[in-house]
């Protein structure tokens, strides 16, 4: 499941409680980054200058087949953590800022009601 607009569900958890839909949102992302593979591989993208890396760059990192992390980045895309670009035969995946910013904004206690 991918969210068309991370920001919209993304209320700081400490100014007001999140709705059902709000939750049903937010989750997917989190589950995605739920998983050890995955949050290594969103701390390797968001790392690197312009928060980008090519597929065949994260293999090395781990012991793991190829198309084992293919699957894991997809589920960062399909959460809608990361977009992808086919360039050639390579395959490179960005963060996406504002999905980052959102997942910031969430645990922000800063912007709790005074």
């Amino acid at each position: 499941m991918s969210i068309s607009d991370p920001l919209d569900c993304c209320t700081p958890l400490a100014r007001e409680p999140m709705s059902a839909e709000s939750a049903d949102q937010v989750v997917p992302m989190l589950k995605a980054l739920a998983d050890p593979v995955r949050l290594r591989l969103m701390s390797m993208v968001l790392s690197r200058v312009g928060a980008e890396a090519c597929a065949c760059e994260l293999l090395p990192a781990f012991d793991l087949s190829q198309p084992t992390i293919s699957h894991h980045l997809k589920v960062l895309h399909e959460a809608g953590l990361l977009d992808r670009d086919k360039r050639g035969v390579w395959v490179y995946f960005s963060a996406r800022p504002e999905a980052i910013a959102a997942l910031g904004t969430l645990f922000d206690a800063s912007l709790a009601p005074a």
